[in-house]
């Protein structure tokens, strides 16, 4: 007699996810692992000096979960094989400061030259500098305070004020926010395979500095909580592991956020939501199997100043605003007579809808039938959304698209606005300027464009340094003025670049402006003279509608502008046709370098450091130079 032993945890051999016969497959509860790495190859300059260098202070490792047992396996591995596959994002994070000052805000710094100046970036106290020129500074970042940092104006109306319908229920404590329905650690859904707390968990958020740092981060099927301030910081607070869906994006609400609450809301493969309160484990599954949307959830956004709405880019074309805690039901396009309709073009007899001039308002903000999910519905093409970003003023909305489309959109009123193309191939990501005059966007062409919405032409500069798609782009807040900006961004070819422009570069003559510029911190013209950029523009309307004009604001515009010279809806946008080369500013990166082994899918700024991840689960800390001050000078004294 002999006891037979257990099954395999996982099946082996061919038939699991196309491995060969016998090859053993990793365990689920794998755990992150903390390493320092050191070497030149951990390193980056910015500018001249070692004051400007950049040392990767750490190396997060997420534990990666194989496919789940009951996924479709892989038959044919030829990465050329049409066969579908479950859609993955990489890598992507979220980062939470529960302290009153915000993290990372829409903000920018104001400070002053040494020559009373205004708007000017200093490097040392004793240094004097342009307005236009922008170096890494050692000392630059450790000066900045929360005065330093001013929050952008906004005094937009919320969205779909005026109707009744959206308001939020009474609570009878304010303070007390609404929970989701289910308990997640003891939830038998077959949509979540497994939840692992850590054993400590309520002494953890007991103990810990309320200035510290959360990070949630979603890989592949798992979505891991962690705690970037905790010396244990590999050790994840909660991690969450799926079954069969991949989580795409997530986001977390900067208006609920407290010690005792946190709105977490992620979107799946499978076109699925789920909108997650991780201190007391319970969640609520929204556009269940599909019910509304059954497209994958490429991004996912907490509206602006909203406690309980959120919208959701689905990759029919499709923009979704969702309540957190309305119930859903199937949905059928309603017919909308205030909302604009879209121009058709008719070929052989078949009606075409033209989504170049106008978005198709399936449902209204506005609507009377508010009761269920979905709150409004816009179609905007027939390709997929990559990505879309808010203005820092709360009023416009910028999207991308796989068709090669950036599309500016007054989301308060529904309305298009602007849509500009890629030179060929889809536009990628896609962020605002803290001060929201420039929208940056970054594609499939391997280029960066750098766009003001303010502008007739639109397009200020390209940017190339990529050897391959752009997969994120970010400003960073703390090296940001009202004159000059810096943004960084990754992309599939594993490199980091930064970028620095200023408003005197880019006024001068584009066609000259690159040949004779040896660097991207260039002067002024002659005299210091800046030529301010026009907050407003008109643009003639397309199609038979004569000869009016439709007026089109930047996101700076004011309130009142925005209300008494916007146009009626319904009218249509003229898209912008592609610049030439010849007469596009080329801006070359401050820095380019390969950074990790993978394809890097994300990267943020922080007042200490810059962060970046990959596709592997690899999350780097990148330390800015002010944090090695004391390390250097304690070398020379050495």
């Amino acid at each position: 007699m002999f006891v037979l032993p257990p099954p395999p945890r996982y099946p082996t051999g061919q038939t699991y996810n196309g491995l060969p016969a016998g090859t053993p497959t990793p365990m689920i509860e794998t755990n992150n692992v903390l390493g320092t790495p050191a070497g030149p190859e951990f390193q980056f300059l910015v500018g001249e000096g070692k004051s400007r260098l950049y040392v990767l202070k750490e190396d997060l490792h997420l534990a990666t979960p194989p496919p789940h047992p009951s996924e479709a396996p892989i038959v044919n591995p030829n990465p050329l094989s049409t066969a579908p596959q479950p859609e993955t994002a990489g890598t992507r994070l979220s980062l939470l400061n529960l302290d009153v000052t915000p993290l990372a805000p829409a903000v920018y710094r104001t400070t002053s030259r040494s020559d009373g100046a205004p708007g000017s970036i200093k490097e040392h106290p004793d240094e004097s500098q342009s307005s236009t020129d922008v170096r890494e500074s050692s000392s630059d970042v450790g000066r900045i305070n929360s005065s330093d940092l001013l929050p952008f104006p906004s005094n937009a109306p919320a969205f779909g004020e005026g109707n009744t319908l959206l308001a939020p229920p009474a609570q009878k404590d304010a303070n007390k926010r609404r929970k989701p329905k289910n308990n997640m650690s003891k939830s038998n859904s077959s949509f979540i395979s497994r939840v692992i707390n850590h054993e400590a968990l309520n002494k953890r958020l007991q103990d810990r500095a309320r200035d510290g740092l959360f990070a949630f981060a979603n890989i592949n099927r798992a979505f891991q909580w962690l705690d970037l301030s905790s010396p244990s910081k590999a050790d994840y607070l909660t991690k969450i592991l799926f079954t069969k869906a991949h989580c795409l994006c997530h986001d977390v609400n900067k208006v609920t956020k407290s010690a005792t609450h946190i709105d977490v809301v992620m979107g799946f493969s499978t076109g699925e939501i789920i909108w997650w309160e991780p201190i007391t484990q319970r969640y609520t599954r929204l556009n269940k199997n599909g019910l509304i949307n059954g497209t994958p959830v490429s991004e996912i956004r907490w509206i602006p100043g909203s406690e309980h709405l959120f919208l959701a880019a689905h990759m029919d074309g499709s923009l979704v605003v969702y309540d957190k805690e309305k119930d859903d039901t199937i949905f059928s396009p309603e017919d909308d007579n205030s909302g604009p309709r879209p121009s058709s073009d008719t070929t052989n007899g078949a009606s075409r809808v033209n989504y170049t001039s106008q978005i198709h308002v399936h449902k209204s903000v506005h609507s009377k039938n508010q009761k269920t999910n979905p709150v409004a519905v816009w179609k905007l093409s027939n390709h997929r959304i990559n990505a879309f970003a808010f203005s820092p003023d709360n009023r416009h909305l910028a999207v991308v698209s796989e068709d090669g489309t950036l599309r500016i959109i007054d989301y308060l009123k529904e309305d298009l606005l602007d849509l500009h193309y890629a030179y060929y191939g889809g536009l990628t990501c896609v962020c605002w300027s803290p001060d929201g005059k420039y929208v940056v966007t970054g594609g499939q062409d391997d280029l960066l464009s750098i766009w003001c919405p303010g502008e007739g032409a639109a397009l200020v500069a390209r940017c190339q340094g990529h050897h391959s798609w752009v997969t994120s782009v970010a400003f960073d807040p703390w090296r940001c003025d009202e004159r000059n900006y810096r943004f960084g961004s990754v992309g599939e070819d594993r490199r980091i670049c930064l970028w620095d422009f200023s408003v005197g570069m880019l006024n001068r003559p584009r066609a000259a402006s690159v040949r004779q510029r040896p660097s991207v911190s260039s002067r002024p013209a002659a005299g210091g003279a800046v030529v301010p950029l026009p907050p407003l523009h008109r643009a003639e309307t397309s199609g038979t509608g004569g000869g009016s004009s439709r007026l089109r604001s930047d996101s700076n515009l004011s309130a009142a502008a925005s209300v008494t010279e916007a146009p009626e809806r319904g009218g249509k946008v003229l898209p912008h046709p592609v610049e030439p080369r010849a007469t596009t500013a080329t801006l070359p990166p401050v820095l380019s370098k390969i950074i990790d082994d993978d394809v890097v899918c994300w990267l943020g700024f922080t007042p200490d450091a810059i962060l970046t991840s990959c596709k592997t689960g690899h999350i780097r800390t990148w330390a800015r130079p002010s944090e090695l001050a004391p390390q250097l000078e304690e070398k020379k004294a050495a």
